[in-house]
C-alpha cells in the first residue's frame, strides 16, 4: 500500500499522526514544508506516489494551498486533506475550489482525523480500482445491431456537452455508457462523479449530493463538499433518477438551470460547472403521469435519450462477452482462465437473463470459481441456466392442448384402437396411452423392426446411433410436453436425473 504523506512544520504534529496511523496498520512519510514533497514527488516512481496527503496551511517556505493547487497538477485524483486552525477557517473553505476532500481544524480530536483520513484511503483505492479497470478492459462489448447503434450515438455525441438520459433494465450497463460519453467528451480531463440515488438514504442524499456546512445537523463536524462539487469541470452521473424524492427534484432542477446551489446549512451560493447525464430502468413518462417525478425535470434531463438493449435482445454478443468475463474473473482470482466449450455457450446464449450483462458476469464469476474441469461444459453450468426452460419447449406446449407427437418409425394405423387422435388433448405419454402399452407393444415394436431392417439394408454402419437419437428425441419431447415444458418433472417421469436431460437436450438438440 502507498504511504500517506504528512506535511507540518510542527514535529508533534507529525509525530501524533504517524503513531496513530502505523497503529492503524497505514504505512506515512513525513515532510516539513512543502518544497521537500514537490521534490520528492519529482522523483518518485508511479507506485512510489502517496495514497492521501494530509498538509498544514501555514508553514515556512510555502502555503498549503499552492502546493494543494501543484499537487493536482501532476495527481489530479489525489486525495488531499488540509489542516488548519479555526482561524484559517477562511482560508480552508477556499481549499475546496481547488480539489481538497476535506479539512481538519487544529486542535483536532484524534480518533475522528483517523476515521477522516481512512475514509481518504477508501475513496483513493475505489478510484485506483475503477481507473484500472477501465484502462485494463475495453469501455464495452458489443457487435449486435442494437449495441452498434448505441455506439453511433455515442460518437455523435463526443464532442457535445448536452445532458444526456440513458434508460435501459437494470443490469444492462448504463454507467458504462455514461463513462464512455464522459471519456469521448471535451470533459475527459475533469473528473467523473457516479452516485446511486435510489441506493442512499432519503435524509441522506441532500448531503451527499450538495453538500453541508460545519453545524448543519448532528454529526455534521467539518464542512463537506457534495457531489455535484467534486463533479466540476467533468460529469455528474445520476443512476436510477426515477427514485430521486420529489422535494430534492425540485433543487436538483434549480441546479440544473442556472449552475448555483447551497449546501445544506449554507448561506452562500455555490457555482458548479458539470454535465449531468442520467439513467434510470423505471417509465419516467408513465412516473410523471403518476405524480411522482416533475414534468419540467424530464423534460430537463431528456434532452437527448440513449436506450440501451437489454442482454436478451443482443444474444449474439454472448459469446464474446462470456470469454471476456471469463478472463476478467481469472485475472481478479489469480488462476488460470477458464475456456468454454461451443456446446456450453449455445446453452447459455438461449438463457433470458433477467439479470442482463451483470448476470452474465457473475454466472462467469461462479464458473470460474465451481466448474470441476478447466473446459466448462453444458453440465456445468449453474442452476438457473439448467433448469431455465427455452422458448421452444414452452412452444410445444400450449395451456390448453397439444398436437400429439407421433413417433417417425411407429406402425400404429391411423384407426387403430389405441392411436391417439390428431387433436386429442395430451393425458399421458402422447404417442401412446400409458394404459395400453403392454396391448400396443408388438404395433411399435414392429414398427422399429420395419425401420431398423430399411437402414441395416442400406449398409450403414450408425444404425444404433441413429435409432437410438430418434428413440430419445421423441422420448424426451412427449415427456416435456407432458409437464408442459418442466424439466425437472419431466426427468423424474422418465425416471433420469436433472443433469441427464438436460444434457439429452443439448446433444439432441431439442432446444
Amino acid at each position: 500500500m502507498k504511504p500517506i504523506w504528512i506535511v507540518d512544520d510542527d514535529q508533534s504534529i507529525r509525530f501524533v499522526l504517524e503513531k496513530a496511523l502505523l497503529r492503524e496498520g497505514l504505512p506515512t512519510r513525513s515532510f516539513t514544508n512543502p518544497r521537500e514533497v514537490l521534490a520528492a514527488l519529482e522523483n518518485a516512481a508511479e507506485d512510489e506516489g502517496p495514497q492521501i496527503l494530509v498538509s498544514d496551511i501555514r508553514m515556512p517556505g510555502g502555503s498549503g494551498l499552492e502546493l494543494l493547487e501543484k499537487v493536482h497538477v501532476k495527481l489530479p485524483g489525489l486525495p488531499v486533506i488540509i489542516m488548519t486552525a479555526f482561524s484559517d477557517l477562511d482560508s480552508a473553505v477556499s481549499a475546496f475550489q481547488g480539489g481538497a476532500f476535506e479539512y481538519l481544524p487544529k486542535p483536532f480530536d484524534l480518533p475522528k482525523a483517523i476515521d477522516l483520513i481512512r475514509r481518504a484511503v477508501e475513496e483513493s483505492q475505489r478510484e485506483e480500482v475503477a481507473e484500472e479497470r477501465m484502462a485494463a478492459a475495453p469501455e464495452m462489448l458489443g457487435q449486435a445491431p442494437a449495441m452498434q447503434d448505441v455506439f453511433r450515438a455515442i460518437g455523435r455525441l463526443s464532442q457535445s456537452m448536452v445532458t444526456v438520459m440513458i434508460t435501459g433494465e437494470s443490469g444492462s450497463g448504463k454507467e458504462l455508457v455514461a463513462r464512455a460519453l464522459h471519456k469521448h467528451s471535451p470533459r475527459a480531463s475533469g473528473p467523473f462523479i457516479a452516485i446511486n440515488t435510489a441506493a442512499i438514504p432519503k435524509d441522506l442524499l441532500e448531503s451527499e449530493l450538495f453538500g453541508h456546512e460545519r453545524g448543519a445537523f448532528t454529526g455534521a463536524q467539518t464542512m463537506r463538499r457534495g457531489r455535484f462539487e467534486q463533479a466540476d469541470g467533468g460529469t455528474l452521473f445520476l443512476d436510477e433518477i426515477g427514485d430521486m424524492p420529489f422535494d430534492l427534484q425540485t433543487r436538483l432542477l434549480r441546479v440544473l438551470s442556472d449552475g448555483h446551489f447551497y449546501r445544506v446549512g449554507g448561506h452562500s451560493a455555490v457555482k458548479t460547472n458539470v454535465r449531468v447525464i442520467a439513467a434510470t430502468h423505471q417509465d419516467l413518462e408513465q412516473r410523471v403521469k403518476e405524480g411522482g417525478f416533475r414534468e419540467d425535470l424530464y423534460h430537463r434531463l431528456n434532452v437527448i435519450r440513449l436506450r440501451l438493449p437489454a442482454l436478451r435482445e443482443r444474444r449474439e454478443d454472448v459469446f464474446m462477452l462470456t470469454r471476456h468475463f471469463l478472463q476478467q474473473s481469472a485475472k481478479q482470482l489469480g488462476v488460470d482462465s477458464k475456456r468454454i466449450s461451443d456446446a456450453a455457450l449455445q446453452q447459455l446464449s438461449r438463457f433470458s437473463f433477467p439479470g442482463n450483462v451483470r448476470q452474465l458476469e457473475n454466472i462467469c464469476h461462479w464458473l470460474t470459481v465451481m466448474a470441476p474441469a478447466q473446459v466448462i461444459e453444458p453440465k456445468d453450468l449453474p442452476p438457473e441456466v439448467l433448469s431455465a426452460t427455452p422458448d421452444v419447449v414452452r412452444a410445444l406446449a400450449p395451456a390448453e392442448k397439444t398436437e400429439a407427437i407421433k413417433p417417425e418409425w411407429a406402425a400404429v394405423p391411423e384407426n387403430a384402437p389405441d392411436a391417439p387422435q390428431a387433436d386429442a388433448p395430451v393425458a399421458g405419454v402422447a404417442c401412446l396411452p400409458l394404459a395400453g402399452l403392454d396391448q400396443s407393444a408388438s404395433n411399435w415394436e414392429s414398427g422399429l423392426e420395419a425401420e431398423a431392417q430399411a437402414l441395416l439394408a442400406t449398409g450403414r454402419t450408425d444404425v444404433w446411433d441413429v435409432l437410438t437419437r430418434r428413440f430419445e428425441s421423441k422420448l424426451i419431447q412427449t415427456a416435456l410436453v407432458n409437464t408442459r415444458g418442466r424439466r425437472i418433472e419431466a426427468a423424474q417421469k422418465l425416471g433420469i436425473g436433472r443433469n441427464t436431460i438436460t444434457r439429452k437436450i443439448q446433444e439432441l438438440n431439442l432446444e
